[in-house]
């Protein structure tokens, strides 16, 4: 069986994505899909995200964070995809 190319993205989620849970729930759709990385929060309002594992479950990922929890509002999502680096381990939210 063939080995599924492993993926690091970096995305900033904008919109009405403070306060609504989002970090939370990014977590959660992230530790589902065996992801690792970190969420956290700017005080510009925008949510940024960094997330590695495999290809299909980081794309099935990055879809669910468009359209983010109940009580948010994304309005846009910018993707940046990078090289895995692999040095990363379970999946936090960090703090602001």
């Amino acid at each position: 069986m063939e080995e599924e190319e492993t993926v690091s993205v970096h995305v900033v989620v904008q919109g009405k994505v403070q306060g609504v849970g989002f970090r939370i729930f990014t977590e959660q759709e992230a530790n589902q899909r065996g992801l690792h990385g970190w969420v956290r929060n700017h005080p510009d309002g925008t949510v940024e995200v960094e997330a590695e594992g495999p290809r299909p479950e980081v794309e099935a990922f990055i879809k669910i964070l468009r359209e983010g929890p109940k009580f948010s509002h994304v309005s846009q999502i910018i993707v940046d995809w990078k090289d895995a680096n692999r040095h990363t381990h379970g999946f936090t939210i960090q703090r602001s």
